[in-house]
C-alpha cells in the first residue's frame, strides 16, 4: 500500500510541475515586453505563437512578426511603427540548434523575468530549412498555372573581376561558390521566365546563368542580349528564359532614367497559347547614401521619378505594339506604402503581395525588420490570369553567416533578397463575371451595406484589420456569386472579434472592369 501510495504521489508530483499558467497576449499588433513585468519570476505557457525575429547575436521573440513601418503603414505613421518595432521583440535565452528569423514557437514554455524569457520547451513549426527544401511555395492559388514567372536580385553576380569594387565575389573561386549556390536555386523554382537584377553588365553573366539552368533542368534556356561590354563596377538587369515554353515578342525596351541598365521591358508570347504579355523588369535606385525623416530612405524623389518613368513607357509601349497585359517586377527599394509604389497604384496597378497576403507578405530584411523591396505589380487585365504569387523564402530570414564566403553549399543564403514568384494561365479577353450592384456583410446582428460592389470573381475577399494595421481575419470569395433577385447577401461568419474598432477591407471590380479596394469602420462593443 505504501508502495503504491508513493507511485501515486511521484505521478501526482510529476503533473503539477508541469501544470504551468498560461499566459495569453490578446492583441499581438500592439504588444510590448513592458506586458512581461508582472509575470517575473513564473514560469508559463504562451498560449499565443512566438515568432523569432532576430537570431545574430542572440534571439529575440515576439507574437508578431516585425514589419519595416513603411511596408505596413504610410511615411507619416514612421514614428510611431518604429517605436512599436523596438518594444515589441524580447531576448530569450536556452534555444539551442540554428532556428532562422520567422520560424514560430507553439506552446512555448518559458520562464519570465521583467525584460527577458529563458526558453524550456516548445513546438518548432513553418519556415525551417527543412520545410523550404522539400517545397517551392504555390503560385496555383486561384488554379493551375501554364507560366511561372520569377524575379530575383542576385547581390552581384559577377563574371569578371578585373574592376572589382568592393561588392560581390572578388575572385573566380569566390564567384564558382556563388555560382554553385544560385544555381541551386533557381533549379529548384524551375521557372519558365526569369527576371535578374545585379547581374554584371555584358551577356557573360546571363548566359553562364542560362547554362546551367539547362544543365540542371534538362530544360532549353537562353537569354536576352544587351548591348553594353563587360565591366565589374556596375551591375544591369536581364532576363533568361526556356525556350521550349515562351519566346521573345519584341526588342528590349530601355528606361534610363536616373540609372542606366536597370529598368527594361519585353514582351514574352507562351508558345502553347500564342498570348503575349509584357514583362517589365526593374532596379531602382537604392536607399543608401542620404538621411531621410519618413523612413523612406534616401533618393525617395529620384525612386518616384523612376516610377513614373515606367508607366509613361508601358502607356506608350502597349499602344504601339497593342497589348496591355503588364507584370512589372524587380527590386524598387521602396517598400510597400512609399511613394514610388504609390506611383503604381495611381496608375491602377495591383499590388500582388498585398491582394494575396495582406500586409504579412516580405522578401528582405533590414535591421531585422521584415518587407517587400521585391515587388510583382500588373494591371487588371494581367490580374484575371495571375493564378498566385509567393515568396521563396530562401534567403532574408538567413544569416550571412552562410553566403558563399563561408563556404556554405546549400541553396540558402544565395542571396540577400528572396525570389518572388509569379504563376500566370494566359488566355484571351479575360472578363470578371458580373454580380450584385450592392452587398450586404452580416456581423453578429450588424448589417453593414456596401453599395457600388457591382463585381465579384474568384480574387475577391474580405478582410478585418485592426486600428493598427494587424490581420485579423480574412476571407476570400473563392467563388464567383451568381445571385438571385432575393439573393443579395453575403454573410461573413468566422470567429469573434475582441471588443474595438476595425477597419474592413473588400476588394472587388467595379462595373469598369478596374480592381477597387472598400475601406469601412465597424466597432465591435
Amino acid at each position: 500500500m505504501r508502495k503504491i501510495l508513493s507511485l501515486f504521489l511521484c505521478s501526482w508530483m510529476a503533473v503539477w510541475v508541469f501544470a504551468y499558467d498560461t499566459l495569453r497576449i490578446n492583441n499581438p499588433a500592439t504588444w510590448t515586453v513592458s506586458e512581461l513585468s508582472k509575470y517575473s519570476g513564473q514560469t508559463m505557457v504562451f498560449a499565443t505563437p512566438m515568432y523569432v525575429v532576430s537570431n545574430n547575436g542572440g534571439y529575440y521573440v515576439s507574437p508578431r512578426r516585425i514589419f519595416t513601418p513603411t511596408n505596413i503603414a504610410y511615411p507619416s505613421e514612421c514614428s510611431y511603427y518604429s517605436s512599436l518595432n523596438k518594444n515589441g521583440k524580447v531576448y530569450i535565452s536556452g534555444i539551442s540548434g540554428y532556428h532562422r528569423t520567422g520560424e514560430m514557437i507553439y506552446n512555448m514554455v518559458a520562464k519570465i523575468s521583467s525584460s527577458s524569457l529563458t526558453f524550456k520547451s516548445g513546438d518548432w513549426k513553418g519556415n525551417s530549412r527543412a520545410d523550404l527544401q522539400a517545397n517551392v511555395p504555390s503560385v496555383d492559388i486561384r488554379g493551375e498555372h501554364t507560366l511561372l514567372v520569377c524575379a530575383m536580385n542576385l547581390e552581384y553576380y559577377l563574371t569578371d573581376f578585373s574592376s572589382y569594387h568592393d561588392r560581390g565575389p572578388r575572385s573566380l573561386a569566390e564567384h564558382q561558390k556563388q555560382r554553385t549556390k544560385i544555381s541551386k536555386a533557381l533549379a529548384k523554382i524551375n521557372a519558365d521566365i526569369y527576371g535578374f537584377v545585379e547581374v554584371q553588365k555584358g551577356d557573360g553573366a546571363l548566359k553562364e546563368i542560362a547554362d546551367d539552368l539547362t544543365k540542371n533542368t534538362g530544360r532549353n534556356f537562353t537569354y536576352v542580349k544587351g548591348t553594353d561590354a563587360v565591366s565589374g563596377t556596375y551591375t544591369k538587369s536581364g532576363y533568361v528564359y526556356c525556350t521550349d515554353v515562351v519566346e521573345t515578342a519584341s526588342a528590349l525596351q530601355g528606361i534610363d532614367a536616373i540609372v542606366k541598365d536597370r529598368k527594361m521591358m519585353m514582351v514574352f508570347m507562351e508558345k502553347a497559347t500564342m498570348e503575349r504579355f509584357i514583362f517589365s523588369l526593374n532596379h531602382f535606385k537604392a536607399k543608401s547614401g542620404g538621411t531621410s525623416t519618413d523612413c523612406q530612405g534616401a533618393y525617395n524623389e529620384e525612386r518616384v521619378q523612376e516610377a513614373n518613368a515606367v508607366v509613361t513607357k508601358y502607356n506608350k509601349f502597349k499602344n504601339a505594339i497593342k497589348e496591355e497585359n503588364i507584370l512589372v517586377m524587380g527590386d524598387l527599394n521602396a517598400y510597400a506604402y512609399e511613394d514610388p509604389i504609390e506611383v503604381f497604384r495611381d496608375a491602377h496597378f495591383i499590388d500582388l503581395h498585398n491582394a494575396f497576403y495582406a500586409k504579412q507578405s516580405y522578401s528582405y530584411t533590414y535591421n531585422n525588420e521584415a518587407g517587400y523591396l521585391d515587388h510583382a505589380l500588373c494591371d487588371s487585365s494581367m490580374y484575371q490570369q495571375v493564378t498566385g504569387m509567393a515568396v521563396y523564402h530562401i534567403n532574408s530570414d538567413e544569416l550571412d553567416k552562410y553566403t558563399y564566403e563561408s563556404g556554405d553549399t546549400t541553396m540558402f543564403r544565395c542571396s540577400d533578397h528572396d525570389p518572388v514568384l509569379v504563376g500566370l494561365k494566359l488566355r484571351p479577353n479575360p472578363t470578371t463575371e458580373v454580380g450584385i450592384n450592392a452587398m450586404k456583410i452580416y456581423y453578429g446582428s450588424d448589417i453593414i451595406e456596401v453599395s457600388n460592389a457591382a463585381r465579384f470573381s474568384e480574387e475577391s475577399y474580405i478582410r478585418i484589420y485592426s486600428v493598427d494595421g494587424h490581420l485579423m481575419q480574412e476571407q476570400k470569395l473563392d467563388h464567383p456569386i451568381y445571385p438571385t433577385e432575393d439573393d443579395t447577401d453575403i454573410q461573413y461568419v468566422d470567429s469573434p472579434l475582441h471588443s474595438g474598432v476595425y477597419i474592413v477591407e473588400i476588394y472587388r471590380y467595379d462595373a469598369d472592369g478596374k480592381g477597387r479596394v472598400k475601406h469601412f469602420k465597424i466597432i465591435v462593443p
